[in-house]
């Protein structure tokens, strides 16, 4: 029989310290290795039953082979993109993310980007500075009275939409899942909700579904121009198309905390070293916001994720 003072857990990026500190506590060993190659931790990986990671690299078919006594895996963030998920379940290989532990944060981020395009804060800063002082140029809109759209209504959205009590606007969600509407927001179709949104969220994860999701189809298919934040992941959006919807005035602003240019890790930005035309466009465009994937990276997000993984992974030995 398994105890928990059998369990060696591999730790393969730095997290906040209250995660080793409390997993050492409760009897598990820890070993760190945040430098070793792919294939070197995969010559080793045999000799743990758990390992938490971030986003270092992809935890594929070849590395779940090789792990023979992998009993889960710990991904200390929202989404488990980087684990090839249904051949981990084949394995039986238990899967922990920490979705709970930064909503929060993107909630928060999501509606301060928002904010920012809507009154063109960003804009007016950098304005002043070079020592315009432009009053007509830099007026902006008020969210009152607007629909905001929120496509994926997962810990995420509920987030957002829970700080959009606030103002008095109409919050509608759209979600591949039933009867996940709440009092703050108002389920509906994909059709109703581009229908009617002036404001579209995105708090999806990236699955072959989500894919590319925003075309210059999709984004056509909305009634009203409308501002568009995205927070969730950057390969979920043509960047080509959401261009073209900038250009023509489709798209009135653009709040990005993440870039379909990524890399898997999130570290960095560009798959080669080659500029995309698009990306060019963006940030010279000064109705767009850009920010280095930190919707959910505030100090506190830091330890409610390390938290909220400790606690999963004690909860599974417990049961």
């Amino acid at each position: 029989m398994t105890t928990i003072n059998n369990i060696k857990i591999l730790h393969l990026d730095n997290n906040h310290p209250l995660l080793w500190e409390q997993l050492a506590a409760a009897g598990f060993q820890n070993e760190e290795d945040f430098t070793s190659t792919k294939e070197e931790i995969e010559a080793k990986i045999h000799h743990y039953q758990g390992v938490v990671i971030r986003s270092r690299f992809k935890i594929d078919k070849t590395f779940l082979d090789k792990a023979t006594h992998l009993q889960f895996i710990a991904r200390v963030g929202a989404g488990l993109e980087s684990i090839d998920c249904d051949y981990a379940a084949e394995k039986g290989v238990h899967l922990i993310a920490a979705p709970e532990g930064n909503s929060n944060a993107v909630g928060e981020h999501a509606l301060g980007m928002l904010l920012s395009l809507m009154n063109k804060l960003n804009r007016a800063d950098r304005l002043v500075r070079e020592g315009k002082w432009i009053r007509e140029g830099n007026r902006g809109f008020e969210l009152e009275h607007k629909t905001v759209g929120i496509i994926g209504y997962g810990n995420m959205g509920k987030s957002f939409a829970k700080k959009l009590r606030g103002f008095d606007v109409a919050v509608l969600c759209y979600d591949i899942l039933d009867n996940v509407g709440d009092v703050n927001a108002k389920q509906v179709s994909l059709k109703e909700l581009q229908e009617q949104a002036d404001v579209l969220s995105l708090h999806l994860p990236w699955t072959p579904e989500t894919d590319k999701m925003m075309t210059t189809d999709f984004i056509t298919a909305f009634t009203k121009p409308f501002w568009f934040i995205n927070t969730s992941r950057g390969k979920n959006v043509v960047t080509d198309d959401l261009v073209v919807a900038l250009q023509s005035g489709k798209i009135l602003g653009a709040g990005l905390d993440v870039l379909e240019y990524e890399k898997l890790s999130f570290e960095n930005l560009f798959i080669d070293t080659e500029k995309p035309a698009a990306f060019d466009y963006l940030l010279a465009a000064e109705n767009v916001l850009l920010t280095p994937h930190i919707a959910g990276w505030t100090y506190e997000s830091h330890e409610k994720l390390a938290q909220t993984i400790v606690d999963k992974i004690i909860s599974f030995y417990k049961k």
